[in-house]
């Protein structure tokens, strides 16, 4: 194994009388006092080697990771030292009772990597690095345990070093050749009869079993990234017949067989990718265990979608879970089962669905379970009882790989996965409710869906997209809608909401909730989510609220917090778990009749509502804790307990929803309560002066939704501005009028040139012009406190809301008044002012 022994230029020294050091010792000082066992004395010893990897290196430290390793076995490290892609160096702690120097031969023969490890027991430490021990220290010896770290942080893989070099370009790297080979394919769709043929019979496919409005761009996307990852696929699984042995990848291969037929070596093309391609192959081969090659291509295939499919991982959410948060997760599902149901994952009974799988992280974890627990229902579990639904290529294709990989460390022999299929889940929703009988891809992938649509689901588990929709119309990446799902929403959650705006709730995370809900089919169960935390607090989840705590009997939640809007204080990067901008909470919800597992009679939702709320238990991490912390606290929760672990060791507090089925309960809210509204909907129907509200009329601001055009401090250039977009404008609109056939708007326009919004499309659709006039422009504030001048038209303003009415011409801006506040649900503090 090659490797550097040299301290690299960039890596600072941990010093003898570091604050990290000073603190280690201080612990294991106070624990010598006390009762010492390993888990006091590991803690602190985990404490010393977080602080010092993110000091050194600016790597993290993951505890207590399990490793699958290709004999089938099943190992833990105490902790893991690495950065989102790779493992360094392992942690394996012991109390001071044991003898390191029995214990050592035994964990090295048990499997445990020698590349790069610490065993310590408080008072001795001894580093192994490439197989052979390196260096031993007396860990109450500051200068000898600072030279025991160094040496640790120093060790690296010219292989893994390489790959670091060239991850860093990769994304900007697989961008600029995913264009160059649209460029190739735009050409082909113009000169390419055979390519044309082969494409059309796979957008047919595509069209019938992912999306019916999918369009022939989304296909070239998928044979672009077919073939920009294709080969890491097979190489990184040392899986050469990948392409023969997936039902959907032959498909695809067909295709771009046809593409490169025609004056295009495919290898060539690829030749500028290949130092990036070897860097990821060299990188892997280092890496002992299939699991560790699974988690390394999760983190990979994210920085390609982030780099090529920008959209697609907008869309998509394409955020793989952290490997704490799915064994977490695993484990709260399998004490449930065991706890309400006196069942084990792998009994017959049990039927497990990964919705959205990803790459499969979530079946994996749980094929490892039970394989543990319940050997002898393995075979069954894994041919009959497990389902995941991927709609994405890639993730497939990596999940089938995850999975079968799996499979085949575990027992020694291959066996297909047939419960996985390329399929939209939430089109699912439309076949069962007899919308539309829908085809699947291939034969075999059509098999798969009906056989999972005729299973007894009783487990739904995993983490669905989060994005409610595209941030900026000129995107033209909206979700797509779901007829039967959204119906749903719109006559559960929606219909008992009393929010004004409730477009959050078309979230997808809020679908998948709904659509796992009616999935059970009335049967007891469970549902396991990581999702967005904004249905726990925000006002337009208040029928979502409700529902959930009429359709299941228990509902566990953890706040994980994270959210950077909310509180300036936090860090995506470093104190969500995610690394996104949105809190993130996990969600375990059961549903429990007198009679567990039992098919429910008819009107099981009217049951339930009549019987009243199911209970709720909530809670809450500490909000500043940084995400390693709070993956820690996550670990610290699924320890060797048999299968009843994860849920029974949390600290719960049972909440006690209010009338308006809010969950967290501010402190005086029942005085609050009794104050006189300042206004309500009722009230502004009416305009009633019997009302008890302050106010009769109120309104939302303007929202324009292209500011950058419709507002300027000059009026001169600001005229100038609006002529211009006018002029683009009505030229779409005569565009549009002239074009022969009607298609999509959103598909028709052009966005170079102008800034859309989803009005200004509907505008156009109805052939609408807009006509200038100098006497539109008006004063407005545009933050507080900040006046400009405002072009006031009805096509260009997004929504006026109700300003027409409450400043109908220039004259009553001197005259009116308005006192503007902080709309609800603000993540602002509170503020009032007064303005014309």
């Amino acid at each position: 194994m090659n490797r550097t022994k040299r301290k690299p230029e960039s890596m600072p020294a941990i010093k003898v009388d570091s604050a990290a050091i000073k603190k280690y010792q201080a612990s294991v000082t106070d624990y010598e006092k006390q009762a010492a066992h390993e888990g006091n004395t590991s803690r602190a010893f985990a404490n010393l080697l977080e602080e010092s990897a993110r000091e050194a290196r600016g790597w993290d430290l993951v505890r207590e990771v399990s490793t699958r390793l290709n004999n089938g076995k099943t190992i833990r490290y105490d902790g893991v030292v690495r950065d989102q892609y790779l493992s360094y160096g392992y942690w394996e702690a012991k109390d001071s009772s044991d003898d390191l120097n029995t214990i050592i031969p035994e964990k090295i023969k048990d499997g445990y990597s020698t590349s790069n490890i610490i065993f310590e027991d408080t008072r001795r430490a001894v580093l192994y690095q490439a197989g052979a021990k390196e260096l031993e220290a007396d860990t109450r010896n500051p200068e000898q345990l600072a030279r025991l770290l160094n040496r640790f942080f120093e060790y690296d893989i010219s292989a893994f070093k390489t790959f670091r070099e060239a991850i860093g370009a990769f994304k900007d790297k697989v961008r600029e050749i995913g264009l160059t080979l649209q460029d190739r394919i735009t050409a082909a769709h113009e000169h390419n009869p055979a390519f044309n043929k082969a494409f059309e019979e796979f957008h047919e496919l595509c069209k019938k079993a992912l999306n019916p409005n999918i369009a022939p761009a989304a296909i070239d996307e998928m044979l672009i990234q077919h073939m920009l990852t294709e080969r890491l696929i097979r190489s990184v699984f040392e899986l050469d017949d990948f392409v023969q042995r997936n039902v959907i990848a032959e498909k695809v291969e067909k295709v771009i067989t046809a593409l490169t037929s025609q004056h295009f070596n495919r290898r060539e093309f690829l030749g500028s990718l290949d130092r990036f391609y070897k860097a990821i192959e060299e990188a892997a081969e280092h890496l002992a265990s299939a699991q560790e090659k699974q988690q390394f291509l999760n983190t990979v295939y994210e920085r390609f979608f982030q780099g090529y499919a920008v959209k697609v991982a907008d869309t998509h959410g394409i955020v793989y879970t952290p490997q704490q948060i799915v064994d977490f997760m695993c484990a709260a599902v399998e004490e449930v089962l065991h706890d309400e149901f006196n069942l084990k994952l792998g009994d017959p009974g049990v039927k497990v669905l990964d919705p959205c799988t990803g790459t499969g992280n979530f079946v994996v974890n749980l094929m490892n379970r039970v394989y543990t627990h319940n050997r002898r229902g393995f075979e069954r579990f894994y041919k009959e009882c497990l389902f995941a639904n991927e709609v994405m290529l890639l993730p497939y294709y990596i999940a089938s790989l995850n999975i079968e990989t799996t499979y085949r460390a575990l027992t020694g022999q291959y066996l297909p996965f047939e419960g996985l299929s390329l399929v939209d889940t939430l089109d699912l929703a439309q076949r069962q409710d007899g919308q539309m009988m829908l085809e699947f891809m291939t034969e075999k992938n059509s098999e798969r869906v009906e056989r999972q649509q005729d299973a007894a689901i009783t487990v739904i588990i995993g983490n669905p997209p989060y994005n409610v929709g595209q941030l900026n119309e000129n995107d033209n990446n909206k979700n797509r809608a779901y007829t039967v799902i959204d119906k749903r929403v719109r006559e559960t959650y929606a219909k008992d909401s009393k929010a004004t705006l409730k477009n959050s709730l078309y979230d997808a995370y809020v679908k998948f909730w709904r659509w796992a809900t009616d999935r059970l089919q009335g049967r007891d169960g469970i549902i396991c989510y990581v999702t967005n935390n904004s249905f726990v607090d925000q006002l337009a989840f208040d029928g979502m609220r409700k529902h959930l705590l009429q359709d299941f009997t228990h509902v566990y939640h953890i706040d994980l917090h994270g959210n950077v809007r909310q509180n300036p204080k936090l860090s995506g990067t470093t104190h969500n778990v995610f690394g996104i901008q949105v809190g993130v909470g996990i969600t375990v919800a059961v549903r429990r009749s007198p009679h567990p597992l039992a098919p429910s009679p008819e009107g099981e939702e009217e049951t339930r509502a009549a019987n009243g709320p199911g209970q709720l238990f909530y809670h809450r991490v500490p909000e500043f804790w940084r995400a390693s912390e709070k993956l820690a606290w996550l670990v610290d929760n699924v320890q060797e307990k048999g299968i009843q672990n994860s849920l029974n060791t949390v600290t719960w507090a049972e909440l006690q929803p209010d009338s308006r089925n809010t969950w967290l309960i501010a402190q005086h809210a029942s005085e609050f309560s009794e104050f006189i509204a300042i206004g309500d909907k009722e009230a502004k129907s009416t305009h009633s002066l019997d009302s008890q509200v302050l106010f009769t009329s109120f309104a939302t601001g303007v929202n324009t939704n292209r500011d950058d055009t419709v507002f300027d401090f000059n009026s001169t250039t600001l005229l100038e501005r609006i002529k211009k977009f006018i002029d683009a404008y009505n030229i779409e609109v005569d565009r549009f009028k002239r074009a022969k056939s009607k298609t999509n708007v959103s598909d028709f326009v052009d966005y170079k040139e102008l800034k859309w919004s989803e009005g200004l499309k509907a505008n156009l659709a109805r052939g609408r012009y807009i006509e200038f006039n100098s006497q539109n422009i008006r004063t407005a504030y545009y933050h507080p406190f900040v006046k400009q001048l405002l072009y006031f038209d009805d096509i260009l303003v997004e929504r006026r809301s109700t300003f027409p009415q409450i400043f109908p011409d220039n004259k009553t801006e001197n005259e009116n008044r308005v006192i503007c506040l902080s709309s609800i649900g603000n993540e602002k503090p509170f503020y009032a002012f007064v303005v014309n």
